[in-house]
């Protein structure tokens, strides 16, 4: 069996991140995080608090921001979108969000928020950077897009967006869903509010297990409030973050191997990237000796290990489940949760098979896929 559904969630993993959670499940050590002062308790605080620390290494953050963990990216751009937008507020986001930004914006659009979309490129699906400027308004609070793709692997120019955001005073919100532990975000100069992640791609991390890395400052209100283990006779969720995001029981074992997956990232970063840059090289080249096939994205430019390719007039899903159900080869057909982008690269009826690496991708799987597509070739 050959695995290429990584954008979707990670299946091989360190071992690091499976001892971890073993370790805390296991060793009847671990107790709830700021629930009580005695050394069970106090065990999962530290826990918690040295994962917060390991995340604000991997982007490189200053003081002024710390780390709340949720659920999923998902939960994250919830918490952070529904907590700084207000009716009346407009935002620009970009044709490439998944829904994990387009649901929430909808919803809040029902509220009376008003949203604009930046456009891309129908061929390469690159951002029109220039249409920021054409759809700014007095009224503009806040930028959210997504750094890469899921669809194309294009990567946004975080720091030319940034710059646009510090200019004209908006939050600034990043989906790094897919980027996270792939590509460099350095939050050192503190113009990005809130970078969202999720634990279970390229974190190497247990599904389940996430966060925001958010600015202190950022006035953002609760969307889910209960406890917090400290303020009980508080009718309100307690102010200021993290607090203020991190309603209810923290998940210590999840939060132990996603700790774990991001300590694997930073000590082995250079030689991952540089595997990353052959593994995409290497599959790219072999994608665009396939007849018939057409391959989605920018190659001119950084990008994450995604490509969606198609046979012209062939369902993606059916040549999804050839892949499968002859060859062996997981992949992921469809829209990809990004209808926009869909929409904009022309593939709205037929999706895309979308074939996703990670650092724990082999030659031998790239072999395997690019055989298989060959064959599919033959039969058009």
């Amino acid at each position: 069996m050959y695995y290429f559904d990584n954008a979707a969630t990670t299946v091989q993993k360190p071992q690091t991140v499976a001892d971890a959670v073993y370790d805390v499940l296991s060793s009847g050590l671990y107790g709830n995080p700021s629930r009580g002062a005695h050394g069970y308790s106090l065990r999962a605080y530290e826990l918690v608090l040295d994962a917060k620390e390991q995340v604000k290494g991997l982007f490189h953050t200053g003081p002024d921001y710390d780390v709340a963990f949720t659920h999923n990216s998902t939960t994250a751009l919830n918490l952070v979108l529904k907590g700084l937008l207000r009716p009346g507020d407009h935002v620009l986001t970009t044709m490439w969000e998944h829904n994990a930004v387009l649901r929430p914006l909808y919803q809040l659009e029902k509220e009376g928020v008003a949203i604009d979309f930046i456009g891309s490129d129908a061929h390469t699906g690159q951002l029109r950077y220039e249409e920021m400027e054409q759809k700014i308004r007095p009224e503009t609070k806040l930028l959210v897009c997504n750094h890469a793709s899921n669809v194309t692997g294009n990567v946004l120019d975080l720091s030319c967006i940034a710059s646009f955001c510090q200019n004209h005073g908006l939050f600034f919100v990043v989906d790094a869903s897919q980027s996270a532990g792939v590509v460099p975000i350095d939050m050192s100069d503190g113009t990005v509010t809130a970078v969202c992640f999720t634990g279970h791609k390229s974190l190497y991390g247990p599904g389940g297990t996430g966060g925001v890395c958010i600015r202190r400052d950022a006035p953002v209100r609760p969307v889910l409030t209960g406890g917090d283990g400290v303020h009980a006779f508080d009718h309100d969720q307690p102010g200021g973050v993290p607090a203020i995001l991190e309603a209810g029981t923290s998940n210590v074992a999840g939060i132990a191997g996603l700790r774990a997956g991001v300590a694997y990232i930073r000590d082995h970063w250079q030689q991952l990237r540089q595997k990353q840059a052959d593994l995409n090289a290497r599959f790219l080249q072999g994608l665009r000796s396939i007849p018939g096939l057409v391959v989605y994205g920018d190659f001119s430019r950084p990008r994450v290990p995604v490509f969606a390719v198609n046979f012209s007039g062939a369902e993606s899903a059916v040549v999804s489940d050839i892949l499968w159900e002859t060859y062996g080869i997981a992949t992921r057909p469809g829209f990809h949760c990004a209808p926009l982008l869909h929409e904009s690269l022309g593939t709205k009826q037929q999706g895309a098979v979308r074939f996703s690496l990670s650092s724990f991708t082999t030659e031998e799987d790239l072999e395997a896929a690019l055989v298989a597509l060959k064959k599919i070739s033959a039969l058009q």
